[in-house]
């Protein structure tokens, strides 16, 4: 049963993912959703399979588990990249280095439609801002390999990942819903919430197995529909108790408010397109924030001539606050 189950997240990692790092909660929210988001839209344009592209989300969601997301030099849409290139290439339907970074050089660009708000007019589709010279190609793809190998590498070369998708519809079937035409709406539903849980902050897909979460989807989709469940608690046949289900529907369902929300919130996303690491920089310099040990948010050494003005400085506002 190895093969139906996945290696879960514990409390350590999660708590010190949360309370460890330099960045604040928002931000390290906001560069989840849009990388998580940029892969979802990469899956699609080079038509990979769901199963492929949710494999390369989950991968990428145990990357920064253990990684924190400032702590190397790549772009968060590297990888992103290099997340879906390395799934789909251990997939039945593998893609060139060529064709993934053709597809990320588009939702990276100005005519790109990528996380745009709809209130916004729609970006003009001007061929040159995505055409991709030789040395630009060549430059990406070494970027796309140092990166694969990076993630491989952080991962332990564990990249077995158990989907609840195909649980979802064995137990759909199992529950008689299948068999009525009238009930294929709620097979939709149900799979339509396990792909927005993909993009939850809470990590569903690291903190529950695929059992779990093929139920509370199942539970979120016949609420949408109206479906008539069954009267007994039905959930504890397919092995999963009130208190998970509880917390796996309520956060499947506030996915879709919380990115409002974000969006609204979170600098950097007002105006749609992917969240870069100069934005994440440029936004914890605004709030006078840094690394610690010396290092700012960018990774580069403070200035030893800068770290010690701002020493002085500080030196002075306490003397004078003392009196």
């Amino acid at each position: 049963m190895s093969h139906m189950t996945n290696p879960l997240a514990t409390p350590d990692q999660l708590y010190q993912r949360r309370s460890f790092s330099a960045l604040p909660t928002e931000l390290q929210d906001a560069i989840f959703f849009s990388a998580q988001c940029l892969t979802q839209a990469a899956g699609v344009l080079l038509h990979l399979p769901q199963s492929t592209t949710a494999q390369a989300n989950v991968l990428l969601a145990r990357y920064w588990l253990v990684e924190p997301f400032m702590s190397d030099d790549y772009e968060f849409s590297d990888m992103s990249a290099a997340t879906l290139y390395l799934t789909a290439k251990i997939s039945p339907t593998p893609r060139s280095p060529r064709d993934v970074t053709n597809v990320y050089t588009y939702l990276l660009s100005p005519s790109s439609p990528f996380l745009r708000p709809s209130s916004l007019p729609r970006a003009p589709n001007i061929p040159k801002t995505y055409y991709l010279s030789q040395a630009s190609y060549q430059a990406f793809h070494a970027r796309l390999l140092a990166a694969e190998a990076h993630i491989l590498y952080t991962l332990s070369f564990n990249t077995h990942v158990a989907l609840p998708h195909a649980v979802c519809i064995t137990y759909l079937q199992a529950l008689d819903f299948l068999a009525q035409q009238r009930k294929e709406p709620l097979a939709k539903r149900a799979l339509a919430h396990l792909n927005t849980a993909l993009l939850s902050p809470q990590m569903l897909y690291l903190t529950s197995q695929p059992n779990a979460l093929a139920v509370a989807a199942i539970y979120s989709a016949a609420r949408d529909v109206g479906a008539k469940m069954p009267e007994c608690e039905w959930w504890e046949v397919f092995d999963v108790d009130r208190e998970e289900l509880g917390f796996l529907v309520v956060g499947m369902r506030s996915v879709l408010g919380w990115a409002r929300k974000m969006r609204v919130d979170v600098p950097g996303m007002k105006d749609g397109g992917m969240l870069r690491r100069a934005d994440v920089e440029g936004e914890m310099r605004r709030r006078g924030l840094f690394l610690g040990n010396g290092r700012a948010v960018g990774g580069e050494e403070e200035d030893p001539e800068a770290e010690m003005a701002r020493k002085m400085d500080e030196k002075m506002a306490e003397m004078e606050a003392r009196g």
